[in-house]
């Protein structure tokens, strides 16, 4: 028992709770509430008040950050779980769960947490908290990157699930299975998982926030197909979802549809959409850092582009999916601007474009060789002189392939003709 539990238990009532709410600091009610939680009654009211005595403590618990105290509860609560409903249990166990989560810098403890519920949930064969309990650690094996431990822990559970047609928890579980696949590249499978999540959605009641979280997964898959219109009408279903119910995901939502209208060429919308009745309420450095974007985008500005990126690094390079799409339209812009610069030149020094596009040399020598590979110019780089040469580009006639083909087809006139022509012969 926890250090903090005193020896002589006190009664559980409504006297006991009220003492612990007229405690001088947290750390008195914690003992007081710790000592109720010791009461060996197991009446109706004894554990009515032990369950008001639980939430109590956990709210004290995770204001004071003690992640671990609240861990070694779950362990000590384990005889009182055996009295009481198994759905309060679920009830009890995942809202200790959750207070957890809401303590930074725990997400290893949280993994091995829900481990030990998992273990515990077996042996007691409540299958129905262990479901939830392995879902919720495969959404924390995602957050840690360990994908294959998630993916393996996933194809085990959804068969299960799918077998009890458990819907909501099917849901949940084929969107963890949608974001899995993304995070691991395999597009198609994060495609099919997310239809199977729709499917499971459409046949009962989803809540607002998961219905959200739907529309959110849908826009980042249809994005990364670069169909940015699909997106946004998707961004903006999400947005309206989570702004309704005052969840910190509507700020991405957000960031994502201003990302779709720079990616789409309407950059200009972005100041429309921050100055919004809706999109005032999110102002703040994730939004700067879009208009930001939009305003070096606008103003085809591979020096502002650059600047956005390093004034906003945690809102724009950390954010893996703003990070992708972007990294896609600073090399259009680099391409763009640079084709631009070399147009009116046959021969021109590395070291002048780079200063007109206000680049390093190295940054620009190197993405001229790769433009040059990539075909996008015919040229080649003089790397003694520093130079960059750039041939004429000699547009072929169209009768050049036209001939070619008339000549092939004529060729397989005359081989059939000779067949024939061998076949009568014989």
């Amino acid at each position: 028992m926890s250090s903090l539990m005193q020896s002589s238990y006190l009664p559980a009532t409504t006297e006991s709770m009220a003492k612990a709410q007229e405690a001088k600091d947290a750390s008195e009610s914690i003992s007081i509430l710790y000592r109720v939680l010791e009461d060996p009654s197991s009446s109706a009211d004894a554990l009515r008040v032990k369950e008001l005595a639980i939430t109590n403590l956990t709210n004290y618990l995770t204001k004071e950050n003690r992640g671990e105290d609240l861990r070694n509860l779950l362990t000590q609560l384990r005889p009182f779980f055996a009295l009481i409903p198994k759905a309060k249990t679920a009830k009890i166990v995942r809202s200790i769960i959750d207070a957890v989560a809401k303590i930074p810098g725990t997400s290893e403890l949280q993994i091995s947490l829900c481990k030990e519920m998992v273990e515990w949930t077996r042996a007691e064969k409540r299958t129905f908290l262990r479901q939830r309990v392995e879902a919720r650690l495969a959404a924390l094996l995602l957050e840690n990157q360990e994908y294959t431990e998630a993916l393996t822990l996933l194809s085990g559970l959804i068969k299960e699930v799918r077998r009890l047609d458990d819907k909501l928890l099917l849901v949940d579980i084929d969107l963890l299975e949608s974001k899995l696949h993304f995070s691991l590249r395999n597009l198609p499978k994060a495609k099919a998982s997310l239809t199977a999540a729709r499917t499971a959605a459409n046949a009962i009641y989803v809540p607002p926030s998961q219905q959200g979280t739907i529309d959110l997964q849908s826009g980042i898959l249809h994005a990364e197909e670069k169909d940015y219109k699909t997106a946004y009408s998707y961004f903006f279903e999400a947005f309206e979802a989570f702004s309704s119910l005052e969840d910190p995901k509507a700020i991405f939502s957000l960031k994502y549809m201003l990302l779709c209208k720079i990616m789409v060429n309407q950059a200009d919308d972005v100041a429309g959409i921050i100055s919004s009745k809706a999109g005032l309420k999110y102002l703040g450095p994730d939004v700067d850092a879009m208009k930001a974007v939009a305003d070096a985008y606008s103003k085809r500005s591979l020096k502002y582009f650059e600047t956005a990126l390093r004034d906003y690094k945690s809102q724009l390079e950390e954010d893996p999916i703003v990070h992708r799409h972007l990294s896609s339209l600073y090399d259009t812009l680099l391409e763009q601007n640079l084709c631009r610069l070399i147009e009116p030149y046959s021969r021109v020094e590395i070291a002048h474009v780079a200063e007109m596009i206000e680049l390093p040399i190295s940054h620009v020598e190197k993405k001229l060789s790769q433009m040059i590979l990539d075909k996008k110019f015919a040229g080649t780089l003089d790397q003694g002189a520093g130079c960059l040469i750039i041939f004429e580009d000699t547009k072929t006639e169209e009768i050049f392939p036209a001939t070619l083909e008339t000549i092939t087809n004529v060729g397989k006139v005359v081989d059939s003709l000779y067949m024939r022509s061998a076949k009568i012969m014989a």
